[in-house]
């Protein structure tokens, strides 16, 4: 593993994943990596002291902590299924809270998750308040922002043909429309 040599808040957004819901989320073997702990047991450790703070704090272990199975190849052709972990920001913020803060990347990480899940509080207050139109165009702009981080993952993932893989996810959603069939529909029905 390469050593980091500058922490930066990047280093969690970099790792940071959004579900087909528009929900943010990470993963325990890639917070591990950027953790610095080499070895499961030790992030595992973490994590099981953050499902207790978790459930202490009455909320679902099981919302914050879904607990993932994965198949890996670990050489000469031999598969093994290794634990993995898909986490929120709180068990995240969990998590590096029981790190210890004298590394410097849990002492960024205690601040990004503290800082960040303020913010989402603070957001989910604000969008009760909004009106129905506002609503919506705050969903648009989740929506704009899921699009973008999906092109991002896709550029690196080698897609060349986005026209064709963005109309690809509309076929399975549309009885077999394309983005261009809706819009080309949308728009004679709008002369």
């Amino acid at each position: 593993m390469n050593e980091v040599k500058e922490y930066t808040e990047k280093i969690f957004e970099n790792i940071k994943h959004i579900d087909e819901f528009g929900n943010e989320y990470w993963l325990a073997r890639e917070l591990q990596n950027v953790l610095g702990y080499h070895q499961w047991r030790s992030i595992n450790d973490l994590i099981e002291r953050a499902k207790v703070a978790c459930k202490e704090s009455k909320y679902s272990v099981d919302d914050h902590f879904a607990e993932q199975r994965k198949m890996v190849d670990i050489g000469s052709k031999t598969k093994r299924i290794i634990q993995d972990y898909k986490l929120s920001r709180y068990a995240c913020y969990l998590i590096v809270m029981n790190g210890n803060p004298k590394k410097e990347i849990i002492a960024l990480g205690q601040t990004y998750f503290a800082i960040q899940t303020r913010k989402q509080e603070l957001s989910e207050k604000e969008y009760h308040e909004l009106t129905e139109d506002e609503k919506r165009f705050y969903q648009r702009d989740l929506t704009r922002k899921g699009n973008y981080s999906l092109n991002i993952a896709a550029k690196n993932a080698g897609v060349k043909n986005f026209d064709r893989f963005h109309n690809s996810g509309y076929k399975g959603l549309y009885k077999g429309e394309t983005a261009n069939d809706i819009a080309k529909r949308e728009k004679l029905r709008y002369r």
